[in-house]
């Protein structure tokens, strides 16, 4: 399996997450859900990612586990 994403890349979510692969950081779980944006924390043994997801101030809101045919990297 041929990896294109790599470890930091900013990505789009092209579909809502699994919740029950979704870590939410705090008590207040804003969902997390197709075009938000995050950053690919690790990538998993499996080849799927942990992608990071921020609001839009930087504020840490959650991590989710998705397949790399499920991201789309952003160009900054």
């Amino acid at each position: 399996m041929h990896q294109t994403l790599k470890r930091h890349d900013k990505v789009k979510l092209l579909r809502n997450p699994d919740p029950e692969y979704t870590e939410y950081y705090s008590d207040e779980k804003i969902p997390i859900k197709s075009g938000q944006i995050g950053k690919i924390n690790v990538i998993l043994p499996n080849g799927r990612y942990h992608i990071r997801i921020e609001s839009d101030e930087g504020e840490e809101l959650a991590y989710v586990v998705m397949d790399e045919e499920s991201l789309e990297k952003i160009n900054d």
